[in-house]
């Protein structure tokens, strides 16, 4: 997006959170630990989860209701959470949108690229922030590799191994392409920040081992390339009992000058051959996951800078776990570019409203 409407003075902003389920709750208390924000109102289909939810935090005056716009109104509020379903994302985000009201929406922006494209081109029609909250970002020891890399001079591969093995029931387990769509957009979105590059296209094949308890394949190992030649290999499987790696994976990265490994966890460790033995990178522990992204949509609204993870930006996340998904249904290697040009042509089709047709005519940036 081009700009958007920052927030002055120096009070908390008032904040109307819209989803009271398992994730509105971990949102509930990133929002009342930080200063610089005020829970204001809390909006969901189920008023009686919306009480219980306030009440379990131990909060007071909170206003509640099932319209996010109204609920906003009343209150005065500054700006809003979606912790919706990603189904309810355009709907809530438009509201929110078109009242006048920034968002900081949770991943993923939409089900598809062409949808979020449409969220992404309304937000800059209303002049307002529209923020991804990409919060696997946020990890201070993701941070940190991605500091380190950037010493290692050019960079050859990077590659995360991911092997967990959830049973989760329920929906996820009928899901096709369960790993892409549910899961990997947090590496491919952290393989973007650590590269600080895009990617240009992938191959992707999927499968799953006769032991899976998920309906859809349990397994993929994607490779991508990004501009400047780097490829990024992504292993993966969710029904690997025994060994399992952490939830952010582990991470290896080769590059010129050196080699850096990260487990998930803890510190990267960085080897420079010129420079000894392999070392330890330095951690700033500062606001991490959500409170990190909370933290950073505070900012952007106050000085004005775009996010890392606006919504405009962030297309390109969604749009690797799209490309992969088609690479792996058609045994070719697929383009980014060419998935966002379609998710452009889709999205025109979506919206009849000449201020966002307009933001979406031209073709989609390289």
């Amino acid at each position: 997006m081009t700009g958007f409407r920052t927030l002055e003075g120096d009070r908390p902003l008032r904040l109307v959170q819209v989803g009271a389920g398992g994730m509105g709750r971990a949102w509930l208390r990133a929002i009342t630990a930080n200063p610089d924000v005020e829970l204001v109102g809390l909006v969901d289909l189920d008023l009686d989860t919306a009480r219980a939810a306030i009440a379990d935090a131990g909060l007071e005056g909170v206003e509640i209701g099932r319209s996010a716009a109204e609920v906003a109104r009343i209150t005065s509020a500054d700006a809003v959470v979606n912790v919706t379903v990603p189904e309810a994302h355009l709907v809530v985000n438009r509201e929110a949108l078109e009242a006048g009201l920034p968002v900081l929406c949770e991943k993923p922006a939409a089900p598809t690229v062409a949808t979020a494209m449409v969220q992404a081109a309304i937000a800059e029609a209303a002049g307002e922030l529209l923020m991804i909250s990409q919060s696997r970002r946020f990890f201070p020891e993701l941070r940190a590799l991605r500091r380190e890399v950037a010493e290692l001079g050019t960079i050859g591969t990077v590659r995360t191994d991911f092997f967990k093995a959830p049973h989760f029931g329920g929906f996820r387990e009928q899901m096709p392409h369960v790993l892409l769509v549910d899961m990997a957009i947090h590496a491919f979105d952290a393989a973007r920040y650590v590269l600080n590059a895009e990617p240009v296209s992938v191959y992707c094949e999927e499968y799953n081992p006769e032991w899976s308890w998920y309906d859809g394949a349990a397994n993929a190992v994607a490779v991508f390339e990004f501009a400047g030649g780097a490829r990024y290999v992504y292993d993966g499987s969710w029904c690997a009992p025994g060994l399992e790696t952490s939830w952010n994976g582990s991470w290896r990265v080769s590059a010129a000058d050196g080699s850096a490994e990260w487990d998930g966890e803890g510190a990267p460790v960085v080897h420079r051959p010129d420079a000894g033995e392999p070392v330890s990178a330095e951690i700033d522990a500062s606001a991490q996951e959500l409170a990190g992204s909370l933290a950073a949509f505070v900012a952007a609204l106050r000085i004005g800078r775009a996010p890392e993870n606006a919504a405009g930006d962030n297309l390109r996340s969604l749009a690797m776990v799209e490309a992969a998904v088609q690479s792996a249904e058609t045994g070719v290697r697929v383009r980014i570019d060419d998935v966002l040009e379609q998710a452009r042509q889709d999205a025109l089709a979506l919206t009849d409203r000449e201020d966002v047709r307009e933001r979406l005519s031209a073709p989609a940036a390289g």
